[in-house]
Parts: structure tokens; sequence; C-alpha cells
């Protein structure tokens, strides 16, 4: 999609602390981080929300959880924990329509979220 902000940090036309880069995934260092660590894991495939997945994505889902499992070793929380998100629609807070997955850690979490 021409004109999301995720697809070109992606591509590499808007700049990003990388974490991890894969030949169908992208994660970076969130720009307003809500914990100490706050990475996004994205698809390469622009994918607007979970509701535009399919039995075509199952590998790319199972690649952006264990990206998630890399990134939080490698970056020290995956002992302490860490938690995932995945956000789906106006309702849900998302504002960038591309899928992400939200990994935070670095600090205590609460529950319920929100």
């Amino acid at each position: 999609m021409d004109n999301c902000i995720f697809c070109k940090i992606a591509e590499g036309k808007i700049p990003s602390k990388k974490v991890l880069e894969t030949e169908t995934l992208f994660a970076f260092h969130d720009i307003h981080p809500q914990a100490p660590v706050h990475v996004q894991i994205i698809p390469r495939e622009h994918i607007p929300t979970l509701n535009e997945l399919n039995d075509t994505h199952r590998s790319l889902a199972g690649d952006m959880l264990l990206a998630a499992k890399k990134i939080a070793r490698d970056l020290g929380v995956a002992e302490g924990g860490y938690r995932l998100v995945f956000n789906c629609g106006k309702d849900s807070g998302m504002e960038v329509y591309h899928l992400h997955l939200h990994l935070l850690g670095g600090r205590p979490m609460g529950w319920p979220p929100g």
C-alpha cells in the first residue's frame, strides 16, 4: 500500500531502529514506547488487520510469534516476562492499519489491560 507508514518502514523508506529483519518480517522499536522494551513486529506483506488473515498466512503468523520469542530473548526480557498484543480495529485503539504485533517488556504489566 503506497501510503502505509509500516510498509514504508519495512521498505527502508522511513528510518527506524531495526531489531530484526527476515524475508517475511520486519521488527523495530516503537517511537512512542509504552514499556522499557516496546517492539513492533510487522509482516512485509500489507495485511490491514487480523481480520484479513486467512489460511495462506499460517506460516506468517507462526513466524511473527517465533520472532517475538527471539526478540524477547535477545533484548533480555524473556526470563522476566513480556506481553504480546495484536490490536484489531478502531475500538482496540489500532492506529496504523497494517497488521502488527506489539512486544512489551521490561516492567511488570497489570491485568486487565486497557
